[in-house]
């Protein structure tokens, strides 16, 4: 299928609506009127936290607008923000004070995703800032890095009411903002953090007791899953688990 006519298609798969059979052209690119038409150590680094492998993957052709019109492919991860900013494809729009996108290095070979904004980054508009991302930073700092050797974004860019759990059709549309930000970010690999991130981007029910220990794949690139921050200043006890974890992790990326 061309380019542009798989980009229609995901982006109409993900606000709920199925793709036409007239929309799939075989052999020819469609035009776009025609689309639019339709511990001890763990303890003294400050804990342990989750990691993965980025995945790099082609940009989308022709991006659409939360408003439905087609625009010219995003080169920066500053304009794809720009954009989303404006976001109104779901109804957390309605209840968000800020839309969180990213922050961090936008070479980073590392990236770190979690599920959904709390509180204080609703406030500031940044992702880990408050409590849990105090610990994020000391878990870093425990490895030689920081927010701007790495790149720490979500699954969904808006607080969800009371911090509850993302709901699917909230998932998929901000899917639209989530693929393309790792398209630009291209990094060499990802690390959930957390139950729902790792059951978000990896499309399992399985518990999150699961899906650590081992390897995981997101489109071609090697997934790493551990603790969210958040759990591990709930669970200590949980943060020699999460160091073994990183040093995995680090012995894996470099």
């Amino acid at each position: 299928m061309p380019e542009s006519s798989d980009f229609l298609e995901t982006y109409l798969r993900e606000i709920g609506v199925q793709t036409p059979i007239s929309l799939v052209v075989s052999g020819e690119e469609m035009s776009g009127s025609e689309q639019l038409a339709l511990a001890d150590q763990a303890e003294t680094a400050g804990a342990a936290f989750p990691h993965a492998e980025p995945i790099p993957a082609a940009m989308p052709a022709a991006p659409v607008s939360s408003s439905g019109s087609e625009s010219a492919p995003f080169k920066t991860l500053h304009e794809l923000s720009r954009e989303a900013s404006d976001c109104s494809l779901c109804g957390l729009a309605d209840t968000r004070s800020n839309v969180v996108f990213g922050v961090g290095n936008p070479q980073a070979d590392l990236v770190f995703i979690g599920e959904a904004p709390g509180r204080d980054e609703d406030i500031r508009g940044e992702p880990f800032v408050g409590r849990a991302g105090q610990l994020l930073d000391r878990m870093l700092h425990a490895i030689d890095l920081d927010r701007k050797s790495v790149y720490i974004m979500n699954t969904i860019k808006c607080r969800p009411p009371n911090n509850r759990d993302p709901k699917p059709d909230e998932v998929q549309a901000c899917n639209l903002w989530f693929e393309q930000q790792l398209n630009l970010l291209q990094p060499k690999m990802i690390c959930l953090l957390g139950r729902v991130a790792a059951q978000t981007v990896l499309e399992t029910d399985e518990p999150l007791g699961a899906l650590r220990g081992r390897w995981h794949d997101y489109r071609g690139i090697p997934v790493w899953v551990t603790y969210h921050p958040a759990y591990l200043l709930r669970s200590p006890q949980q943060k020699r688990k999460s160091w073994q974890d990183l040093v995995t992790l680090l012995n894996r990326l470099n």
